[in-house]
């Protein structure tokens, strides 16, 4: 299968300052594509205003009006055009005739092994850094010496696909150091092997912990207690209706609810795991903080939906993934205090984007210094999870086994997560 034709992505800047630049992407469907495409634009930084979705089942036309969050570092915008072609379909004759296309071997993991003095919101530092030059985070072990030094392994992957290259190594390690400044002691780069593999396993959680991490609904007690109830209140006030009536060929799917970053990107990986084809879809802009999403739908057999079972259950998940779509909490962890947040992970594998990058940045703003973190995978009955677990620092402004005080944590972490 050929690549993708250049014009399959177009962007344009706006035309004065602040206007949110558009992006369209003209070339043959699959199922998921929206998701790949949003999934994209989440790890850039970009927040999706508006858009439109059309295809025919072979080909579809998408078009995203995106601006910049205020906390991401500068967009990289041919990049960008070049990650989203990435996902496109191929325009070549195999991809009509429904050929298997060849599939790409894996990014090889590389391992990044920083040395230096620790320091509030170093390791945000890091991933800033990291998120600029377009090197994903797969796994992270974070260790802080007693002596005030820490020593990070991040097991990273190249979305430029250059870091055997010493070109790229010697970029990223030099933009480490300008950042970091004399705090950096030592940085290198090299291939994992087999240590990340030894990584990939993640201490176990406890059966409690786990049920409160990755319990369906908030029990009234734990929204009371959090400061975050009011956003909670009005996150449950979410609407997913189905409507057979409108079409003969498609059902209809409109989707109400509070608006958070990455909100079209979580309804449209839940209905790529459904393995729900979109048709047209409206995403309109944000009115008094909500909003309205417009879907025709089908399923894999190109049907409508029709069977109750399956809209309840499609329903049912949607719901959960507006009003949950990552979890947090803070727990012990033998005499330490832990944060834990977790995200689900797609069928494909992928985990939420710029995950990490957000929970160190909410730290750093509390002032809250990171002991130890780490990156792993956690299955539950019906999906995987990806797990994100930092031990905090007790020597910071706050007392943390005061339970006020971790809610409020929570509550920061929780709205820079969700974009508030």
């Amino acid at each position: 299968m050929g690549l993708p034709s250049d014009d399959a992505v177009v962007i344009h800047k706006g035309k004065v300052p602040g206007d949110p630049y558009v992006i369209t992407v003209n070339c043959p469907d699959k199922t998921g594509l929206g998701c790949d495409i949003c999934r994209t634009i989440l790890d850039f930084g970009l927040c999706i205003c508006k858009g439109d979705i059309t295809t025919d089942g072979r080909w579809c036309y998408i078009v995203l009006w995106v601006i910049p969050h205020a906390r991401s570092p500068a967009v990289r915008w041919p990049n960008l055009k070049e990650r989203l072609l990435s996902v496109c379909p191929s325009c070549s004759v195999s991809f009509y005739l429904n050929q298997p296309s060849s599939i790409g071997t894996p990014s090889p993991v590389y391992l990044l092994k920083y040395c230096g003095l620790d320091r509030k919101g170093l390791l945000h530092d890091v991933t800033q850094v990291l998120c600029y030059l377009e090197l994903t985070i797969q796994r992270v072990k974070v260790t802080t010496t007693p002596d005030g030094r820490i020593l990070d392994l991040f097991f990273i992957t190249d979305n430029l696909e250059l870091l055997h290259k010493k070109e790229r190594q010697d970029e990223t390690c030099a933009q480490l150091q300008a950042v970091l400044g004399e705090s950096c002691f030592s940085c290198e780069l090299q291939l994992a092997g087999s240590g990340y593999d030894n990584l990939q396993s993640m201490s176990s959680l406890s059966p409690a912990v786990a049920e409160e991490l990755f319990r369906y609904v908030l029990s009234d007690k734990e929204i009371r207690a959090q400061a975050l109830s009011s956003d909670v209140t009005k996150l449950k006030k979410s609407s997913v209706i189905v409507d057979n009536s409108l079409s003969p060929a498609h059902t209809l799917l409109q989707i109400n609810c509070v608006d958070h970053k990455g909100f079209l990107y979580d309804i449209l990986r839940t209905l790529k795991d459904y393995g729900i084809q979109i048709s047209f879809g409206r995403f309109s802009l944000v009115n008094n903080g909500h909003r309205e999403l417009d879907l025709f739908i089908r399923q894999k057999d190109g049907k409508k939906i029709l069977d109750p079972e399956k809209q309840e259950s499609l329903c049912s998940r949607l719901k959960v993934e507006m009003l949950h779509p990552l979890r947090v909490i803070i727990t012990n962890r033998g005499p330490d205090t832990e944060l834990l947040v977790a995200n689900p992970v797609e069928l494909s594998g992928k985990g939420r984007p710029r995950v990490f990058y957000d929970v160190t940045h909410a730290l750093k703003t509390l002032g809250i210094c990171i002991f130890l973190a780490e990156i792993g995978r956690h299955l539950t009955a019906d999906r995987e999870w990806e797990v994100y677990r930092f031990l905090l620092d007790e020597n910071c402004r706050f007392q943390l086994s005061n339970m006020v005080v971790r809610n409020q944590i929570v509550d920061k972490v929780r709205r820079t997560l969700m974009g508030w």
